[in-house]
């Protein structure tokens, strides 16, 4: 029966390991208890988002290698099968991870596993997201700006209908999610957020977060050497936001 037992426990394994091969994995948080709400975490960065956000500050996670992962599959796995018991789940982020057709398999694979799945996403692959939505426990979906105004944020035209269908899909699927979006004042303003927390509880959306800019590793330098770059909202609009949602937050940088 031992024997039995670590054999199927190697099959298993080399499964895994197999339909990982094609993972593009750039990084990983071992630990965190702020990137999957309620749960212990680890993060995979998966390389490569066509957007061009100018406060990403994972703008290293952009470009797609030419093949391959940048962390080799063995690391993957080992740090996989390592965390056994002690993670609860595994946060999918990025770059953009529906960038990539086969993230079904991955969440798939690392699931069947043990462990719950999170997705970190700017929703810009909605048919892509409604395969992924039945495997995810949670989401956390990037709302940029109004979606009127988005390509001022991605640099990308169009960039805003594709958010919106993705965060229609989110409200759809059931999955516990948080909506965010990051406050730069040189790029949103106060009125901006009025609009936008309007067309997002039009949606139905509940849960809601302001994070506050955050200058390092930000590629664009005329957002970092802003003086107002760190300004946050007003005592006003900070009250009317917390009665529009069921849950609103202020992460602070």
């Amino acid at each position: 029966m031992r024997g039995k037992t670590l054999l199927s426990q190697k099959k298993s394994g080399v499964a895994v390991l197999d339909n990982l091969q094609d993972i593009c994995v750039s990084g990983i948080t071992p630990f965190t208890t702020i990137d999957f709400p309620g749960r212990l975490a680890g993060v995979f960065y998966l390389q490569g988002c066509p957007w061009r956000c100018r406060y990403c500050y994972n703008a290293e996670f952009w470009s797609l290698p030419p093949a391959g992962s940048p962390i080799p599959f063995s690391k993957i796995f080992d740090f996989l099968n390592s965390r056994k018991g002690h993670l609860d789940g595994i946060v999918f982020s990025g770059g953009e991870p529906t960038i990539h057709e086969r993230l079904p398999v991955w969440m798939k694979e690392v699931k069947s596993m043990g462990y719950q799945i999170g997705l970190h996403t700017g929703g810009m692959y909605p048919e892509r997201l409604v395969e992924v939505l039945p495997l995810c426990d949670w989401v956390g979906l990037d709302i940029k700006a109004p979606f009127n105004l988005y390509d001022k944020v991605t640099g990308i035209m169009g960039s805003g209908e594709k958010s919106r269908e993705g965060a229609r899909k989110v409200l759809a699927s059931g999955v516990s999610y948080e909506f965010r979006t990051t406050f730069h004042s040189g790029l949103l303003s106060e009125i901006d957020l009025k609009n936008l927390a309007g067309e997002l509880v039009s949606m139905g959306c509940r849960y809601y977060t302001l994070q506050m800019f955050r200058g390092e590793h930000c590629p664009d330098k005329e957002l970092r050497a802003d003086p107002f770059s760190k300004r946050g909202i007003s005592a006003g609009l900070r009250q009317e936001l917390k009665e529009l949602f069921v849950d609103f937050k202020i992460r602070e940088a």
